[in-house]
């Protein structure tokens, strides 16, 4: 691969999450792209070409990517899907078992400081157990807080529902049942 770019970025540390895994907050975030062009002054990083965001469980895949960052150090990071295409996003969740949280669309915005993931155009959000779908959404807008994992959906693309817009989808699979326990003094 011609002119890679790999950029690694220890600023990206963030506040603790509660929902999505606590140890990404700790790591650090490698940035790979075919070209890429920072401005240190306005703390602007721009990147081309199959750029790939890897920290900790935390990856994000786009054609393009832009990532600002505020005077306190949060960052800002917007990933574009080259034509025909989506940007997508996985990240481990926390809890008992291999619980995940993927994510697509044709953009991608990632909130470091709030850790709230937004998918705008033919957004699609999937819970996962390991390999196993647990919950998927579809809809033209998708917000995900990961910290407090609550999704919301609308059916345009400007993150608010509207009369003409189309609809939203949620597709929600049973959970096993507990086996029931005898009620005492029966045998």
């Amino acid at each position: 691969m011609k002119n890679i770019l790999l950029l690694t970025v220890f600023s990206l540390a963030m506040m603790g999450v509660a929902h999505a895994e606590k140890a990404d907050s700790e790591k650090e975030a490698v940035i790979t792209a075919r070209s890429g062009h920072v401005d240190d002054v306005k703390q602007v990083r721009t990147l081309t070409g199959d750029v790939v965001l890897v920290k900790g469980t935390l990856t994000m895949k786009a054609g393009r990517a832009l990532i600002t960052e505020d005077p306190q150090g949060y960052q800002f990071i917007t990933f574009w899907a080259d034509p025909g295409k989506l940007a997508t996003f996985r990240q481990k969740r926390d809890g008992a078992g291999d619980l995940w949280v993927e994510g697509e669309a044709e953009r991608v915005e990632y909130d470091n400081k709030t850790e709230v993931v937004k998918l705008f155009s033919k957004a699609k959000l999937t819970r996962l157990e390991g390999t196993k779908v647990t919950d998927v959404a579809n809809g033209a807008f998708i917000s995900y807080d990961s910290r407090k994992e609550v999704f919301k959906m609308e059916n345009s693309d400007s993150g608010t529902s509207t009369p003409d817009g189309g609809s939203v989808r949620m597709v929600i699979q049973p959970k096993p049942k507990a086996p029931a326990t005898p009620a005492p003094g029966k045998n």
